[in-house]
């Protein structure tokens, strides 16, 4: 077999149609057009969203709203989360946090928030810390590592 040998499978393609080429292919003289008119010319029609001079909708409608591009989505943790799945003394990091299934998108990195509270000696790596987490895990006798 070679690659001139393949066809498409019978019935599978169709021919182009082929306008504007005399009257005996049913597509001459205007092509499929119709007589006259904007949709009939070269380069005739209208934009996406023409209402025929009407208003368009997406200029009758409110702009609102803001976009902020630099905006940074960290995925958030809680403390009472991390007291529950993890032994006294272990040390938490992104992989650890992510087999707990306590993240599942990091996005921009993780951030550990302070609701609920402390009993167990963590040392605890993420990206970023609310101030009264970081002082929880320290008072607990842990570590709060910004990575």
């Amino acid at each position: 077999m070679n690659l001139t040998d393949l066809r498409p499978a019978a019935g599978t393609t169709k021919k182009k149609k082929r306008l504007g080429r005399g009257v005996a292919t049913g597509q001459g003289k205007s092509a499929g057009k119709g007589m006259k008119g904007q949709n009939s010319r070269s380069g005739g029609g209208v934009r996406p969203g023409f209402e025929g001079g009407q208003m368009p909708l997406y200029r009758r409608l409110p702009k609102v709203g803001f976009t902020n591009i630099f905006r940074k989505e960290y995925a958030v943790v809680n403390l009472y989360d991390l007291n529950e799945r993890f032994e006294d003394g272990a040390v938490v990091t992104i992989d650890a946090l992510k087999e707990a299934g306590l993240v599942k998108a990091i996005k921009n990195g993780v951030k550990i928030l302070a609701t609920g509270e402390m009993t167990k000696k963590l040392t605890v790596q993420a990206n970023k810390f609310s101030s009264n987490a970081a002082e929880k895990i320290n008072a607990a006798g842990g570590k709060a590592e910004v990575i």
